[in-house]
C-alpha cells in the first residue's frame, strides 16, 4: 500500500473489558438487611496457631490450609514465610478489598481491577518484651504509621470510585479494628 492510497471506512474498533468476578448482589442485600435489622449481631473468627519451632508457626482457619508466619533473618526467624506484621497488612488488604467489591455492588460498578498497596510502619524497641526498651508503653509499639494505596478500575467515574474506597474504609471490620482500641484477654488453657 502506498501513502497516497486511502484506506475503506470500516467499522469503529471496540475494546473489550473484562470484569472482576462478580459476587451475589441478592444475598449481599439479604445480608445487609439482616444486619440492619439487628445491628448489634456478632460474629466470632476462630484461629488455632501452632508454634513450629524458632519463630515459624501454623495458624489453621477452618478447614484451609495452614496461614504460616515467620520472622525475616534480621529478627532471628528463618524467613520462610511473611512477618505477623505482614500477615496483619494483609487481613486488612483482604478487607479492604472485599468492602470495595461490596459497595461498588451496591451502588451497581462492574469492577475490572481491583489491588491494594499497604506499607506499615512498625516498631518493636521492646524486643518482644524480653529485655528491650522495657520503658515503651503498648501504643509505642506495633503500627505506628499504614499507608494504602488503591488501584481500581471500572464502569465508574473517578470520583465514584474514590467514593467506594472511601466508603469500604470508613466500614471495614478490619480497618475499624485497627483504627479504635479492642478489649482483648490473655490467659493459660485450663488444664
Amino acid at each position: 500500500m502506498s501513502a497516497t492510497d486511502t484506506l475503506e471506512p470500516t467499522s469503529p474498533v471496540t475494546t473489550v473489558k473484562a470484569y472482576l468476578r462478580p459476587i451475589d448482589g441478592t444475598g449481599l442485600a439479604a445480608f445487609a438487611a439482616k444486619g440492619k435489622g439487628n445491628p448489634a449481631s456478632r460474629g466470632t473468627n476462630k484461629v488455632h496457631t501452632v508454634m513450629e519451632g524458632q519463630y515459624r508457626s501454623l495458624s489453621y482457619v477452618g478447614n484451609h490450609a495452614p496461614v504460616v508466619v515467620d520472622e525475616p533473618l534480621h529478627l532471628f526467624g528463618q524467613d520462610t514465610a511473611p512477618a505477623p506484621g505482614e500477615i496483619v497488612l494483609s487481613g486488612l488488604g483482604g478487607c479492604l478489598a472485599v468492602g470495595i467489591t461490596a459497595v461498588a455492588t451496591w451502588k451497581g460498578v462492574k469492577l475490572s481491577k481491583l489491588e491494594v498497596f499497604l506499607e506499615g510502619d512498625i516498631g518493636n524497641p521492646a524486643a518482644w518484651g524480653a529485655g528491650g526498651a522495657l520503658e515503651k508503653t503498648p501504643p509505642e509499639m506495633g503500627f505506628q504509621a499504614i499507608r494504602v494505596k488503591v488501584l481500581v478500575e471500572g464502569d465508574a467515574t473517578r470520583e465514584v470510585l474514590d467514593e467506594i474506597v472511601q466508603h469500604a474504609n470508613f466500614y471495614s471490620p478490619v480497618a475499624n479494628s485497627m483504627r479504635n482500641p479492642i478489649p482483648m484477654t490473655i490467659g493459660l488453657v485450663d488444664a
